[in-house]
């Protein structure tokens, strides 16, 4: 007998938002989220600065340091918990934690520093969790097609590259609702795999 789904039925589901320093993650779960979201940014100091690579990104003023969430409602009964990771490498024993029961994650690039994004794929690729990458676009910063960054970055067969802005709402919603569908895709061909 076919269970029936009541109007109260509710999924939420975890996504990561991670990537290199100062590439866009706090942006972007702040442009999507429809509650206000949980920052756990500090300025970044002097004794930081030793450590840190600012290249790049010589403007930025702070840093997430524990991680960043929100939340999006894609649809009537689903919802997705955003939670962004910190970028510098100093900080990726938190990425075990909030990787924890994950459905998939967005890993956001800049290609103007696209080698930044080279540890969270790796990350993401040796634990199995579904990924995409989303390019973010800088003003000024050099365009490349999805399937050229997909090569630069020696990506899978499969995973998707996506080009986004993540101050716009839609732009990120976009990236969440691609990433949740490929998610799908790859937990249920498992699924038929295990049972095959």
């Amino acid at each position: 007998m076919a269970s029936e789904r009541s109007d109260t039925d509710f999924m939420a589901l975890k996504i990561l938002v991670a990537g290199g320093f100062g590439v866009g993650k706090t942006t972007l779960v702040g442009a999507v989220s429809e509650i206000r979201p949980l920052r756990t940014e500090e300025r970044l100091s002097a004794a930081g600065q030793t450590v840190d690579d600012t290249g790049g990104v010589d403007r930025k003023t702070t840093t997430t340091v524990a991680m960043d969430f929100g939340r999006i409602t894609i649809r009537s009964g689903l919802s997705l918990y955003l939670f962004g990771t910190p970028g510098q490498e100093r900080f990726w024993f938190l990425w075990d934690e909030l990787a924890q029961g994950a459905l998939g994650a967005v890993v956001l690039a800049d290609t103007r520093r696209l080698q930044d994004c080279f540890p969270a794929v790796d990350y993401f690729e040796h634990r199995r969790i579904p990924f995409l990458v989303a390019v973010n676009r800088f003003p000024g910063a050099r365009d490349f097609r999805p399937e050229d960054v997909g090569k630069a970055l020696d990506l899978d067969p499969g995973t998707p590259v996506v080009l986004c802005d993540a101050r716009e709402r839609a732009s990120g919603k976009e990236v969440l609702i691609r990433l949740v569908e490929h998610a799908g895709r790859v937990h249920t061909a498992r699924i038929l795999e295990s049972v095959s």
